[in-house]
């Protein structure tokens, strides 16, 4: 088919690769942003794939240096912090921001388009046009719906289709390396490590530091604590910020409650391990992330493409959000390219990725059945049994293996 023009919504890490191929394939393209300023410092560690660095590689990046920091094996530590079980797994562990900039720095400005709010779309089938809060419209043949897990274009085209939370959150942090004591270093710092208390997990490992930095000592360690927390009563409370507004689905770090953090310190040093709670306690401002399930029905709708979070939410055991969204948006771009008109191309592009999607929204499911989801029905025992595996647990994590499955 002959390449036209592209309207992508959203400028993350999916929009981005979409627009990066989009534009190496001959189309025209925009990117609109609804978020005023650049989107960095907004997320923590990420786990890198094979598979990730193909599709940067097809987007025409090649990072002079290394993507981020090599660990060759995951471990986990009992309640005295002492290693109980190691599983070989080299892999790169890096940072949302330095992973993002490599993708933004690649993006001409001139098409990227900050504080675009989406707010209605007239003829999804095609040509598409998108009105925008500041009263502007853009028209393209393709619109990509690249905005993530509170996705205006989905809430617009599947309004049915929403996130479905799951009974627990994640506690998320970025400890500075140079903060970190030579104990707490070396008991932590060189793998990723993993304890379990009961019906609940807890892993970190390391990740570039400020600015993208991968020099040894300037580097941070990531964690992420996986708790039960109950919709109907904690849930609320915790998504109530400092100035007394309750926030929908996640929270801005900024305004989370001090007493919040306070209790999650406290917690820690009564639960965790010695490496765990100290890194908490170190933790400058920990972020809370509510887990939620979301598939949709189809990948497509008229002329519009529904791509990463948008699409689907795998939960974060599976470590793959963002090499997912890279592969949808390599997928999307290969359908373009070998159809012979666009109706072919997002049919070819829903029977390669959808199928996908679920895998890992599945895979998911499978590994978040160690933790007690409050007021969630319970896997069946098998899946517990499965999932609180420790052995199963630390080589099905944050892999792509279950995609060949």
């Amino acid at each position: 088919m002959k390449p036209g023009r592209a309207l992508i919504i959203g400028g993350s890490m999916g929009g981005l690769c979409a627009g990066l191929l989009l534009l190496r394939a001959g189309w025209r393209v925009m990117i609109c942003e609804r978020a005023e300023e650049e989107l960095v410092g907004r997320g923590a560690g990420i786990v890198t794939h094979p598979e990730l660095s193909a599709t940067l590689a097809a987007c025409g990046i090649a990072p002079a240096d290394a993507l981020g920091v090599p660990v060759a094996a995951r471990r986990l530590i009992n309640r005295a912090g002492e290693t109980v079980l190691t599983v070989a797994r080299p892999q790169v562990t890096t940072s949302w921001d330095r992973l993002f900039r490599l993708l933004r720095r690649a993006f001409p400005d001139a098409l990227y388009a900050r504080g675009r709010s989406l707010v209605a779309i007239e003829r999804p089938e095609g040509p598409v046009r998108a009105h925008f809060a500041d009263g502007s419209t853009e028209e393209a043949e393709l619109l990509v719906a690249a905005d993530g897990f509170r996705s205006t274009v989905r809430s617009l085209l599947l309004p049915e289709v929403a996130p479905a939370y799951v009974g627990y959150v994640g506690w998320r942090g970025l400890v500075p390396e140079a903060a970190m004591r030579p104990a707490l270093h070396a008991a932590l710092f060189e793998d990723m490590t993993f304890y379990l208390p009961p019906g609940e997990q807890i892993l970190g490992y390391p990740a570039a530091g400020e600015q993208d930095d991968l020099t040894p000592g300037r580097r941070r360690y990531n964690f992420v604590w996986y708790r039960p927390v109950a919709a109907e009563t904690e849930l609320p409370r915790l998504l109530t910020g400092i100035s007394g507004r309750r926030h929908s689905l996640s929270i801005p770090p900024p305004e989370i409650s001090p007493a919040v953090i306070e209790e999650l310190r406290a917690d820690a040093e009564r639960l965790l391990p010695w490496p765990f709670a100290e890194l908490i306690a170190l933790c400058p401002r920990p972020f809370l992330q509510p887990i939620y399930d979301l598939a949709v029905p189809r990948m497509a709708v008229g002329a519009v493409a529904f791509l990463g979070d948008a699409a689907f939410i795998a939960r974060p055991h599976v470590g793959a959000g963002v090499s997912k969204a890279a592969l949808d948006a390599l997928a999307l771009a290969r359908a373009l390219e070998q159809a012979a008109d666009l109706p072919q191309a997002l049919s070819a592009y829903h029977a390669e990725r959808h199928p996908q999607g679920l895998r890992a929204v599945r895979q998911g499911q499978a590994l978040g059945a160690c933790i007690d989801a409050a007021g969630v029905g319970q896997p069946d025992p098998a899946a517990r049994a499965a999932a609180r595996n420790p052995a199963h647990l630390l080589a099905e994590t944050a892999t792509l293996d279950f995609l060949a499955r």
